[in-house]
């Protein structure tokens, strides 16, 4: 015997109250993990902009030029920082710039540029009670460095 219409009618809407919060987790989840690997690769670039330009720098001058080009994507240190939450305190002077050389003949100069302590501040802390990275939402990420060979 064949259930009647009458009988199912209202079933796919029970069906879709019970997916929908999964769905929404999974789309706040992609939509934050998304962000925050936009977020980190603009750091990353900006790394490399920075220990590009020290490059062909004399060794150990412009370092506020770098530092300013990290945060902000330019040499004056203006405007908005290339990432939500990145600050001139996560590329401190004394340790975001170094110069190490190596060798004996030639000597191999390289400048190494460092970010330390960027945090991602999430959108969205938690979605139906399930909390992104820690307690308030953010992710710590690990040091972002980059070298390159110097002119000796």
């Amino acid at each position: 015997m064949k259930p009647s219409r009458r009988v199912q009618q209202g079933v796919a809407l029970v069906e879709l109250a019970l997916i929908i919060p999964l769905l929404l987790l999974l789309t706040f989840i992609t939509t934050e993990f998304g962000r925050a690997m936009y977020e980190y690769n603009a750091v990353v670039k900006s790394t490399r902009d920075a220990v590009r330009y020290l490059s062909v720098q004399t060794q150990g001058t412009h370092i506020t030029e770098a530092q300013n080009l990290i945060v902000y994507g330019n040499t004056a240190g203006t405007g908005s920082p290339v990432a939500r939450g990145l600050s001139l305190s996560n590329v401190p002077a004394g340790s975001c710039c170094t110069w190490q050389s190596a060798g004996a003949n030639p000597i191999i100069t390289t400048v190494t540029v460092r970010v330390t302590g960027y945090t991602f501040h999430s959108l969205f802390p938690s979605v139906i009670g399930v909390v992104f990275a820690n307690s308030s939402g953010n992710i710590v990420f690990s040091d972002i460095t980059a070298s390159m060979r110097a002119p000796s």
